[in-house]
């Protein structure tokens, strides 16, 4: 059966649907974007949990992967650990060590954490073998499934290591371990036999612990695991909420800001179809008595009012559906399923659910002001007709008529109070609308900061490199999981018929010294490190001389200003369940450092972890780039170019920097943000617009009576213009701090979804120039809506006003 239904009320339903076009139009496009708004936010919250949590729980995975130090802490001590409080399983000890194994093409792999396990399975950590079988023997491996790929499959070799004798395995099998214990396995034997004196082998144990949901209890279980095996035993733990975040970042950053809008889609639908069908019963008062006098029950005049706002409601609805898949297409695509086979496509009971709510709350919203219509008295309605009634709003226009204004203008200033709701509901409109804008603005300059704080190399005028650009050999061709990173320019590459020629890094500082352009510069180059207690390889940035210039924006400690330094980003001291003034161990090559931790950056570089250390700490390590401050008045294209004449012959180069393009999510987070933003304030526009169409329609015998006494057209405009630019100006003071409030709350909750704080330059974004613009937002928003209807008053004919009932 059709929702007008049929007969005489389905007759009413389309005639009142087919009459009221501005409402009908206001009904869909606010229920389109409430629904478009809710389906994104609901995909997203669905991918950024489904994944992960299903093969966590299916493999039993680990709260906590320590590492220890066998001197210290021997196998029949760390069984004791087994019985701590709150241990409710654990597995382990298993032999572990790093190494950066070469594929038969000649690339190298990244460093790799290797643990010795018989099988995949256990009390805690049940590895999931995707693909072959479990190393059995010496030879062979087991690699992580992420990277499988071109040249790297099951039967493939790799060597242990760039040496010219190092040993070689066969690829055996594939697996995924939810917790990230590993990124590759094999027999005991084989791990103490690839152990070197740069990766010694150390003692993995794995952890289940009856609380471990929050950073707090995983941190009280790590000390526990401390103090039970004595100082310096314990190397270093990985936390599982880290490994979670990891997986889950892709969507978790976008919820937030996307639930911000959905809320104030949700609440601006119900504003406006409150509004319209309100606006339809106080106008159509003698059209409801005309229909009780002909027999409509109260009943059938409730259901024909609710139907004229599910009608356009359901359209919108449809609509909204099929925007919000697409929306959430490109977000969703950021969020590739790493753990599992969950398909990262919207969930087919969220374009279930969120209409069947959307509907709920349209009949919901419409039912109020219908139920007042079916309790109308025929009598009165037909007696009354829908004028307003007299009296109504007369202190108003009394109060304002003592204001040295036009008193055209103060006629429309006292509007609104004809009519409080319809006026409060376009208050409510306008000031969702500003606040929309107002988190918009916000939300883009705080993503153009994360942008800008995260490429600080772009800051320097010029790259000095020891290779050029076009000798750099190609990347290696990236695994299904795009985990492997191309060889780093120094330490560690292998050496191929291709390497290109490498500068001096001491004669290339020396050509930088040299010119009489440099202000400052400091070398860096980035590597892959071991750090104690977190499995595979960590991003190293390593820098030599005044650093800071290039360093990040920091939420806590300081900047690295010397040897036995290091700074991490907020997920390292989660992951590791340190804290700035604590001591990590960290590998470079056949070099080991403890460094103490400085300070805190604010890093989003994904799932990746990256430090920052002084080069010093590491002697084999040498700059790949040189970073250059030009003085003032200096072009930095000529200085590129005389330093390229010096470096070129030895196998260098120089170029000017210009900044990298923002990364492809915060684009995308930009323009939805922006795309939203403009869906509410066209939503508030038009309910503006009904607003006032509904009021111009009702008082257009007043109007004609002001124009038989000498208002002329423009004075008719200026004095609906008016009844509507008081209300943007309270609109706009209402929704600018609220606005500013809600950047406040959602832009930290986007932070620690990826695992980050968020320093002042992110969070501080607005001006006060700013902030007085967006309050005269809530005018733009009004003003522009009523010219339609107050250009149809001013046009309207004299006579033909006043013949109107």
């Amino acid at each position: 059966m059709s929702l007008s239904g049929t007969g005489a009320t389905g007759r009413v339903v389309r005639s009142g649907v087919g009459r009221r076009r501005v409402q009908t139009v206001v009904i869909a496009v606010a229920t389109m974007m409430a629904v478009a708004s809710a389906v994104v936010a609901g995909s997203l919250m669905v991918a950024a949990a489904a994944p992960f949590d299903h093969a966590f729980g299916k493999q039993q995975g680990a709260h906590i992967i320590a590492q220890f130090d066998p001197a210290e802490a021997s196998a029949a001590l760390l069984a004791e650990t087994r019985k701590l409080p709150g241990v409710t399983a654990s597995s382990g000890p298993y032999p572990s060590t790093v190494f950066r194994p070469v594929a038969q093409a000649g690339f190298p792999l990244p460093t790799l954490t290797l643990v010795g396990r018989s099988g995949p399975d256990g009390d805690v950590d049940r590895v999931d073998l995707k693909s072959g079988r479990w190393a059995q023997k010496p030879g062979e491996i087991v690699l992580a499934a992420s990277f499988e790929g071109p040249g790297i499959g099951i039967g493939a070799a790799v060597k242990a290591s760039d040496a010219t004798r190092a040993p070689t395995l066969s690829i055996v099998g594939f697996a995924v371990s939810a917790s990230g214990t590993a990124d590759s396995w094999a027999t005991p034997a084989q791990v103490d036999a690839l152990a070197s004196e740069g990766s010694p082998v150390t003692s993995q144990m794995l952890y289940r612990f009856d609380s471990a949901s929050t950073a707090e209890q995983i941190l009280a279980d790590r000390k526990r695991l401390a103090a039970s095996v004595g100082s310096g035993a314990l190397l270093g733990t990985q936390s599982w909420l880290d490994t979670k975040r990891a997986a889950d970042q892709g969507a978790a950053a976008t919820v937030p800001f996307v639930m911000a809008f959905g809320v104030l889609g949700i609440v601006m639908s119900v504003i406006i179809v409150s509004s319209v069908i309100s606006g339809a019963v106080g106008t159509g008062v003698r059209r409801i008595g005309i229909l009780k006098a002909i027999g409509f029950t109260p009943g059938e005049v409730v259901r024909a009012y609710v139907a004229q706002a599910l009608i356009p409601a359901c359209a919108g609805i449809t609509v909204g559906v099929v925007l919000g898949n697409l929306l959430a297409v490109p977000l969703l695509t950021n969020t590739e399923a790493v753990y599992g086979t969950v398909s990262l496509s919207v969930a087919w009971w969220v374009d279930i659910a969120v209409p069947a709510a959307a509907l709920v709350v349209v009949g919901l919203a419409a039912l109020i002001p219908a139920l007042r219509a079916g309790r109308l008295r025929t009598v009165e309605a037909l007696a009354v007709g829908r004028s307003p009634r007299s009296g109504r709003g007369q202190w108003a226009h009394r109060a304002m008529g003592v204001l040295p204004l036009p008193r055209p203008v103060t006629y429309g200033l006292a509007t609104p109070f004809t009519h409080p709701v319809r006026a409060l509901a376009m208050l409510l409109a306008v000031a969702f609308g500003t606040v929309a804008a107002t988190f918009a603005v916000g939300l883009t300059s705080s993503l153009a900061a994360v942008g800008t704080s995260q490429d600080p190399e772009s800051r320097a005028a010029v790259t000095v490199a020891t290779t050029k650009a076009n000798d750099v050999a190609p990347p290696p061709p990236p695994s299904a999981g795009g985990s492997v990173a191309s060889p780093s320019p120094v330490g560690g590459s292998v050496a191929g018929p291709s390497e290109p020629k490498v500068a001096d890094p001491a004669k290339v500082r020396s050509a930088i010294t040299s010119q009489a352009g440099t202000r400052s510069f400091y070398g860096k180059t980035q590597a892959e490190v071991a750090v104690a207690g977190i499995s595979g390889s960590v991003q190293a940035a390593l820098y030599e001389g005044d650093s800071p210039s290039g360093g990040y924006e920091m939420i806590s400690g300081h900047w690295i200003t010397g040897t036995g330094q290091v700074v991490v980003p907020t997920r390292f001291l989660e992951r590791t369940s340190t804290k700035i003034g604590d001591t990590v161990r960290v590998t470079y090559e056949n070099d080991i450092a403890d460094l103490r931790i400085v300070g805190e950056s604010f890093d989003t570089s994904g799932s990746e972890l990256q430090i920052h250390a002084d080069m010093a700490n590491f002697a084999s390590a040498e700059p790949s780039t040189f970073l250059v401050e030009v003085k003032s008045g200096v072009s930095a294209d000529e200085y590129a170019q005389k330093v390229a004449a010096i470096v070129q012959p030895l196998g260098g180069d120089a170029t000017t920097d210009a900044p990298s393009g923002r990364e492809g999510v915060l684009l995308i987070m930009s323009a939805m943000a922006v795309l939203l933003t403009l869906m509410l304030v066209a939503v508030a526009g038009l309910g503006v617009l009904n607003s006032v169409v509904l009021d111009t329609r009702e008082r257009i015998h007043d109007l004609g009576v002001c124009k038989a006494i000498g208002m002329s057209p423009r004075q008719t405009m200026s004095l609906v213009l008016s009844s509507v630019a008081a209300i943007g100006v309270l609109g706009g003071l209402i929704g600018v701090p609220t606005g500013y409030a809600l950047h406040s709350l959602v832009m930290p909750m986007m932070g620690r979804a990826v695992g980050t704080g968020l320093p002042s330059p992110v969070l501080d974004v607005y001006e006060p120039v700013q902030l007085l613009l967006l309050g005269l937002g809530g005018v733009v928003i009004a003003v522009p809506a009523a010219l339609i209807p107050a250009g149809w008053a001013a046009g309207a004919r004299t006579a033909v006003a006043l013949r109107t009932e």
